[in-house]
């Protein structure tokens, strides 16, 4: 994020006196409902002048990373959102493509405001052959730049290209090079592990999920339909 991009001084007060008056519930002090309403009109008179504050519009960069489960799952919700509002989306999927997920056959019924690409083989253990590998990824980059230039593409995701930055098949460089083609309002997300410092330094939003416990590792659960494709 820029510093032209940084909340103003009133804004960041704002958000001070928000998190000290709470969100309420029983994390409140009060015990009267007189009181306690009291306190929630503070807090709503607060929220709405946060809001007031804020009202830049922009094509957000968004990184989804960790070693946590979720990252293709929080990117396709933005999809399924976008479709909804009637704009039009893209998808290039990094590494993955040696099957058909149940997001993509469920999303066919977008017809043409939707593009899908699955471009990858597979893992590395599978495919066991890194040009080729590399040669994917490049071509699966030159799709990714058509899109992110296309002004009719309100979101693209960038699935998994976290994974083919951090295996050498795909240049930091490249990639944020990629990022500056996107008219103003044109969102991206990119998904997967290992997100580089730089990148994390160009988001506006990045949300790094947390490996707690995982039926694989933990019961020898093995990839189940509608949970991992």
């Amino acid at each position: 994020m820029s510093t032209t991009d940084q909340p103003t001084a009133a804004a960041t007060d704002l958000d001070a006196l928000a998190a000290a008056i709470g969100p309420g519930g029983a994390l409140a002090p009060e015990r009267e409902q007189q009181a306690y309403q009291a306190r929630m009109q503070r807090r709503q008179e607060v929220q709405r002048q946060r809001v007031g504050e804020r009202n830049l519009e922009k094509g957000l960069v968004l990184v989804f990373t960790g070693e946590g489960k979720g990252k293709t799952t929080a990117a396709l919700g933005l999809v399924l959102r976008t479709l909804g509002h009637g704009e039009a989306v893209a998808v290039v999927q990094f590494i993955k493509g040696g099957w058909q997920p149940g997001e993509a056959k469920a999303l066919e019924l977008f017809g043409d405001e939707l593009a899908w690409h699955a471009l990858g083989e597979g893992f590395t253990w599978e495919t066991q052959d890194r040009e080729r590998d590399r040669a994917l990824v490049q071509a699966a980059w030159e799709r990714s730049c058509s899109y992110l230039a296309d002004g009719r593409r309100k979101l693209v995701v960038l699935d998994e290209v976290n994974v083919a930055l951090k295996l050498g098949y795909l240049e930091v460089d490249q990639l944020l090079e990629g990022l500056a083609l996107r008219p103003e309002l044109t969102h991206v997300a990119l998904t997967g592990r290992g997100a580089p410092q730089a990148l994390l330094e160009r988001a506006d939003l990045v949300t790094e999920m947390k490996l707690v416990r995982h039926p694989f590792r933990e019961q020898g659960v093995k990839a189940q339909k509608g949970i991992e494709f």
